[in-house]
This record gives C-alpha cells, structure tokens and sequence, in this order.
C-alpha cells in the first residue's frame, strides 16, 4: 500500500549576511535550529543564499565589480566542503531535511563559480547536488553552465522530492525530466529582487509576477506540491550593493521584490506568500493531495504520448578533464608513484 506523507514545510524568506560565508552558514544554523523547533521537516533557503546573489551586474558594468566578484570567489562553497559540513550536522541534528542554495567554488580554479542548489536529508547526506544549467541575462558575468547531474528526483521519507533553481522553472524540459521521476514536491529558488530594467524607463520586470506563473504552472502541470523561497534583502544586502552609488540605490529601491510561497497540486497558494518583510513562510502539506488531480490530467501517466514524444537527458558531470587508465602503466606503475594514491595518468590525444 502506497504511502502518502503529510508534513510542515518552511520557505525561508530570509537575508543573508552580505558576502560574509562563515556568518551565513551562522545564520542558517540558527534559523535551521527555529524551523525545526516549530515543527518543520523540510526547509527550503533561497538562490545562492550563502553567501549572496550577485545583483551588482544588473547595476553597472562589468569593469567597476571586480572587488564584488573577487569577494563573491573567495567566499564560494565547496561541494563538500566544511561549511556544507556545518549545514549537514545541523541538519542531521534537528532530524530535518535542508534544500540550500549557494554560490558554488571549485579547486581547480579560483575563478570558476556555479549558482548551486544542495538537498540534505534529515541524516545529514547530501542526496542530490544541482548546478543551474545556464545563467540567466546578466547572471553569466558570474556563473559558469551547470550539467545535468543535479537533473534527479530523490526518494525520501518525506516523498519524491526535485528542485530547480530561478528561470529553470521556465524550461519545460527540465521541468518535465523531474516530473517524469515521479515528483511530488518541487522546489523553487528564487533572487530577493531582479533588475532587467530601469524603473524609471516604465518597463518594470516584477519578479513576483514572474514566480507566481512559473511555479503555479509546475505545481499544476505536475500535479505537486512547489516550495518556493526568495531571498530577502535587508539594509545592508542593499547598502553592500549599492555601495555608496545613487543610481544603483534607486533601481534597486525601485525595483519588486522577490516572493516566497507554497501551491497545492492544483496551482493553488496556501497561506499567505511573504514578499517584504523577513521570516519563515509555514504550510503542512498531504502528499495524499496529489493524487486525485491526476485524474484529470497526467502529463507522465495517460494524458501523454510517448509513442511520439522522446526525450533524452544526459545526466553526466562536466568536468575539465578525464583522467584515464593506462594498462601499460598499471601493470608496472610509475616509478616513486604510490599505486594506492596515483593509479591514473592523463592520456593524451
């Protein structure tokens, strides 16, 4: 008999410390530790909230944020690494799963950033890692391409759980490759705020809007629940962005804010969404709820047609460089290489 989970999620609305890793991953651990306590089993943090979304691209060229992107890069996370160390005893001590978005590094470049998202379950293992597949606009002054790695639906106690980060959840490919897995509760990720215009140009983009249709069309479309977070911007997030300029404190002043929410199957929102003040959006949710909808329409049950439509997915890892094995060299191993350590060499083409 098939189980049907009934749980409280929390979206956490919430500012970062600004560029400031160590006092972020602080801040997480805390806010972790209040969700839990108030009877939470899934968190849900905003879009690259550790240690900030890089918004100064929106605000002036490219040449005048170098400092900001240097600061963003020595503040990266890495996968694992000890902060995310940090977030899975958390996690692991509170019995609760943590989905959290970051400004992912790398060791094999001091400059190559990824917008990442990490699930960890409530034993503190990181059971999905997800690289935005391609920067949105401005974003890729910052961000490299992601893989499709992170292109997966987990199986936890807490049900069938996917995510996708900002406009991905505009990418009905990537949208349908996890609800083809069986998803039932999708999580969105989201920026406190996204110039594409000058307000006083009259072409305000209003993020919120945008949320609200992407993540109702998923949750209907799925026939799921979406846990949607925003990041919040604070005082000093705006002031560290602004950095003393007045034109880019007025764009961003002027500029709609992000929205955190929770919708049904249905595309309904629970509860009221929190947009302009800080704190954490609460809902319980019946996995039960997403059965009946299905009736009516199953994009990856009956209401298709797979005899037509195809879809392949490459879910392999990026990597700059494949290291393969040389039988000649493994039969002899290379001389002062120890075999346990060093068992590869770089075939070169």
């Amino acid at each position: 008999m098939t189980n049907y989970p009934k749980f409280k999620v929390a979206a956490m609305h919430v500012a970062p410390v600004f560029l400031d890793t160590e006092k972020t991953v602080d801040k997480a651990c805390a806010l972790i530790e209040e969700a839990a306590r108030n009877g939470a089993k899934l968190l849900v943090f905003p879009e690259t909230w550790i240690p900030a979304f890089p918004i100064w691209c929106a605000l002036r060229a490219p040449l005048y944020n170098h400092e900001l992107f240097k600061a963003l890069a020595a503040n990266a996370v890495k996968v694992p690494g000890p902060e995310m160390a940090r977030l899975s005893a958390s996690a692991r001590k509170f019995g609760v799963m943590v989905s959290m978005g970051i400004n992912e590094g790398t060791d094999v470049s001091v400059g190559c950033l990824w917008n990442s998202n990490v699930l960890i379950d409530q034993d503190g293992r990181i059971i999905n890692h997800h690289r935005k597949l391609v920067p949105t606009f401005w974003e890729k002054l910052v961000w490299a391409n992601g893989d499709g790695a992170g292109l997966r639906v987990c199986e936890t106690i807490l049900g069938r759980i996917g995510m996708l980060i900002c406009g991905e959840n505009t990418n009905p490919l990537a949208r349908f490759t996890l609800m083809a897995q069986g998803e039932q509760v999708h999580i969105s990720t989201f920026p406190p705020v996204w110039p594409a215009h000058d307000p006083k140009d009259g072409k305000v983009y209003n993020v919120a809007d945008a949320i609200r249709l992407r993540v109702g069309n998923h949750a209907f479309e799925g026939k799921l629940f979406n846990i949607v977070a925003s990041a919040y911007m604070d005082k000093s997030y705006r002031d560290g962005l602004a950095k003393g300029d007045s034109e880019a404190a007025r764009i961003l002043d002027n500029s709609p804010r992000g929205v955190s929410m929770i919708v049904n199957p249905m595309g309904q929102i629970i509860g009221d969404p929190m947009c302009e003040e800080e704190g954490i959006l609460y809902a319980d949710i019946d996995l039960a709820d997403c059965v009946e909808p299905r009736q009516l329409q199953d994009v990856v049950g009956y209401y298709n047609r797979f005899d037509i439509f195809k879809l392949t997915v490459d879910r392999s890892a990026n990597r700059p460089v494949t290291f393969e094995m040389n039988p000649e060299t493994q039969a002899g191993h290379m001389p002062g290489v120890n075999p346990e350590k060093e068992e590869t060499v770089l075939k070169l083409a």
